[in-house]
């Protein structure tokens, strides 16, 4: 069996085969972006700092080859929930996030909606026929949305950039789009008019009352099997009248650095939106995925007032069972003595107005 069709038939997210500009238009051997280098960029390929890169194909096989992946519900049995009633836009001191599912949520602030790595497809896969399904469906169907002004897009990974999605939005809202360098050049494929800001980690952009930093974060990047580092990952700090909310996607704890260096630059945030899922097994996740254990540990280190837990319980990407990331994150709040109420793992249709 060739190395095409093991991915095929594995139809992993971000390691599947999947786009890729022609050679012809690639930017010295780069198809995303073409810029001067930087302490995270070598001319051709982006890379954390002092950090540990993914691990290579040899390691991915040895995983999926491995054994020990719990077994998933098709459809996950969540209690029932009312459908959120969706203001159309909150103003003054009022903080709502609702969550979508895995990392889509809708964050509405200082009169602005905003979405972050919106993913409404059945799956989170180059292909309609493989890769991981939902589980749950959308915590608010994509038509009932309230108008989307903003889109934070922190990597070209399938279950964080959805095409798709991106193109009902361009059409539906015409939302600005912030996502790191490299990204825009994919997303025009798709949505050509759509109004994108390529960002730098360092760089800001003002979208009414609220700024939008790009902000490091230890990850990784791909839409295919030639395009590995390419494009750049990122978190997000958004400032505005209403105090001060820390988006990340994805990321390894890196030793906290990042959190750190989060906090020593813009001071506490008023709640952090941090992934708790998709870990297991630790040789492996490590260094691109924290556990539960480590976000709690970066909740402390932003010195946070309150926390969002996402990406888990929508699509099945690693070993763990569905409900582990909850049960693990509500463990490590107990053994720190931090109340529940203040990280909440939320699931899909689920909503949290954060205390002023």
């Amino acid at each position: 069996m060739n190395r095409r069709s093991v991915l095929k038939i594995l139809g992993l997210t971000g390691i599947a085969l999947g786009g890729g500009l022609t050679a012809t238009r690639a930017f010295g051997g780069n198809p995303y972006y073409g810029g001067p280098p930087s302490d995270h960029f070598d001319g051709r390929l982006f890379f954390n700092p002092a950090g540990d890169e993914p691990s290579g194909f040899s390691d991915l096989l040895r995983w999926k080859l491995g054994g020990g992946r719990a077994d998933w519900p098709s459809r996950w049995p969540q209690p029932a929930l009312t459908p959120p009633d969706t203001p159309e836009r909150l103003t003054g001191n009022a903080l709502r996030v609702t969550m979508i599912g895995h990392a889509t949520l809708l964050i509405q602030v200082s009169g602005v909606n905003i979405l972050t790595d919106p993913v409404f497809s059945q799956r989170a896969s180059p292909f309609g026929f493989a890769g991981p399904h939902r589980v749950s469906d959308p915590g608010i169907a994509f038509d009932d949305l309230p108008p989307i002004h903003l889109v934070l897009l922190s990597h070209n990974h399938y279950d964080h950039m959805d095409l798709d999605t991106l193109a009902r939005l361009a059409h539906r809202d015409d939302p600005v789009v912030c996502t790191p360098l490299g990204n825009d050049t994919i997303i025009r494929e798709r949505a050509p008019g759509m109004r994108i800001v390529a960002q730098d980690w360092g760089d800001v952009h003002a979208i009414g009352p609220l700024r939008i930093h790009c902000e490091p974060t230890h990850h990784w990047s791909a839409r295919g099997v030639t395009d590995r580092r390419m494009a750049l990952w990122s978190s997000f700090m958004i400032e505005g009248p209403a105090g001060r909310i820390y988006h990340v996607g994805d990321t390894g704890f890196a030793g906290g650095r990042n959190y750190r260096d989060a906090r020593a630059r813009h001071g506490p945030v008023r709640l952090a939106l941090l992934p708790i899922g998709a870990y297991e097994p630790r040789w492996f996740m490590r260094p691109v995925h924290q556990n539960p254990e480590e976000a709690v540990v970066g909740f402390t280190l932003l010195d946070a007032a309150y926390a969002v837990g996402h990406h888990w319980a929508t699509f099945q990407l690693t070993d763990e069972a569905i409900t582990d990331p909850r049960d693990s994150l509500h463990a490590a709040l107990d053994a720190q003595g931090i109340a529940r109420a203040r990280f909440r793992p939320l699931v899909a249709g689920e909503s949290f107005d954060v205390p002023g």
